[in-house]
């Protein structure tokens, strides 16, 4: 087994991804594990350092992750953020209580000792962090001296440096915390001595071989949709096996306006991919009839994906005995507890859609990825910057940019109001500044004038974000006179809308998707 040079044991926080993400961008490969990982599994993996994630539990909680003790003795470095913290000292016989009031957003931290994660850092340095616990250490384990504090949190943070064992209260690992990365950094190089050698053309190499060894002499299919994540799989995947890669697009009816015609073209001529078309239009329509409920609408979409896969396994010359799947992390996070006892947000069909019996096995190169690792990835596979950026598109497609029933006359309108945005956005030069731009269709009418008659029409709503991975997300400040034209000629082009609106919400509170 390779050495691993930073192992996260995740106590099922929202954020652990972005602590490996953050690991990463140091160019330090490093691997989520659960919190239960064995002992010996841990120990096998030979860590340079170890990081404990936060999580949504109290130590005194019945059943609240543990820590196993034998972990502080390695001799390696350990990072305990939030619950991690908390849990270290309680491992170790210091004292954790509940707070009187829940410590959520910004403070002001002020390092007292540069030790640790603070090692870059002067004393008396001061810099905003981002807290979000209920508990909190009022006595340290012995050996441990404070390194950092808050108006309200006396030991922010913590170190025994004898045993090279460190804690933080809050998260260095969010966008909120500005010098978090910096504090990683101190983490992974100073403290665990570790070297920047994982790169995008290391995670292709080494991904090849592991989808090589996994697939062995087997024939492999990929759910191939256009996107970036679906590409970027099935390219890594054919360098990996070859002919015995089909691809299968399934136009579901649920695509943008020209995007069937367009993906056949890109991965028959510029790829040279098997491509399979199975047309199942009639198929999802039908089978979406009358439903609203978007978890419904995901699972249903899941579920005859993976049927419409099998109906064309049956026709190909070789059987298949996997399938290429482009999920990515916030797919995963958002969707299961991955790797810890973390909180369901909602299900994706990459995720939560897959019949309990699915015939065939899962490859899934990409899954630890955030999308713009993925993105480095595709370039260093030689994809094109037109694919590369091409922004994120649902698995479910229109269907949860629908809200209410799906129709072939709705799926018109939100079509032509996205596609008007696209090219609009595209003429600003925003395209690739923007994480996701797009119409929704809302379940709503409302009364117009048009001309000299009354209308009352459907309402589209302009969702456009900036983000870095996903995984949290800000509405773009984009200039009145673009959105005044958008408007403009959406309810001059489109028939069946009389009212545009813009959506002005963050995620969180809010998800990027509506549904």
């Amino acid at each position: 087994m390779a050495r691993v040079p930073i192992v996260i044991l995740d106590f099922g926080s929202q954020t652990t991804q972005l602590i490996a993400r953050r690991v990463r961008q140091e160019r330090v490969y490093c691997e989520i594990h659960p919190c239960t990982v064995s002992f010996e599994a841990l120990r096998a993996l030979e860590p340079r350092g170890i990081i404990l994630s936060g999580g949504p539990s109290s130590v005194f909680e019945e059943g609240a992750p543990a820590l196993d003790p034998r972990i502080l003795e390695l001799g390696v470095p350990v990072l305990g953020i939030c619950y991690g913290m908390q849990i270290l000292c309680h491992t170790l016989g210091g004292r954790v209580v509940r707070a009187d009031h829940r410590e959520f957003g910004r403070a002001t931290l002020e390092v007292v000792t540069p030790s640790g994660p603070f090692a870059r850092m002067r004393a008396g340095e001061a810099t905003e962090v981002w807290m979000s616990h209920g508990d909190r250490v009022e006595a340290l384990p012995a050996g441990f001296v404070p390194v950092a504090k808050t108006a309200s949190t006396p030991f922010a943070g913590a170190a025994d440096e004898a045993r090279r064992i460190y804690g933080v209260q809050f998260h260095p690992e969010v966008v909120h915390t500005p010098l978090g990365s910096s504090m990683l950094h101190a983490f992974v190089f100073d403290a665990a001595g570790c070297e920047p050698t994982w790169t995008p053309g290391s995670f292709v190499e080494e991904s090849i071989a592991q989808v090589k060894k996994k697939v062995g002499d087997g024939h492999v299919i990929c759910g191939l949709s256009g996107g970036v994540d679906s590409t970027v799989a099935a390219v890594l995947v054919s360098k990996a096996v070859g002919d015995r890669l089909t691809c299968i697009f399934v136009d579901n009816g649920l695509l943008r306006s020209g995007e069937s015609e367009q993906v056949l073209a890109t991965f028959r001529k510029d790829f040279k991919l098997n491509v399979v078309l199975a047309d199942a239009r009639a198929q999802f329509l039908d089978a979406l009839k009358g439903v609203t409920d978007p978890e419904q609408k995901r699972k249903i979409i899941g579920k005859l994906f993976i049927e419409v896969f099998d109906a064309e396994a049956k026709k190909l010359a070789h059987a298949p005995d996997f399938l290429v799947q482009g999920t990515l992390y916030p797919d995963v996070i958002e969707s299961v507890s991955f790797k810890g006892p973390s909180v369901v947000i909602k299900s994706h069909h990459n995720v939560g859609g897959l019949p309990e019996r699915m015939k065939l096995k899962l490859v899934e190169p990409l899954r630890e990825l955030f999308k713009d690792e993925v993105r480095e990835v595709g370039t260093a596979l030689g994809v094109s910057r037109e694919v590369i950026q091409r922004q994120p598109f649902p698995g479910p497609g229109l269907a949860i940019r629908i809200l209410g029933d799906i129709t072939e006359e709705r799926l018109r309108v939100v079509r032509e109001a996205d596609a008007i945005i696209e090219s609009e956005i595209r003429a600003a030069g925003l395209y690739e500044k923007l994480w996701q731009a797009f119409a929704v269709l809302l379940p709503i009418r409302s009364v117009g004038v048009m001309g000299d008659g009354r209308t009352y029409d459907e309402v589209i709503a302009i969702r456009a974000v900036e983000a870095s991975d996903g995984m949290t997300a800000d509405w773009a400040h984009l200039p009145y006179e673009l959105i005044a034209r958008i408007s403009n000629r959406i309810s001059n082009e489109v028939r069946g809308v009389n009212r545009v609106v813009y959506d002005v919400s963050s995620k969180p509170p809010a998800t990027i998707e509506w549904e």
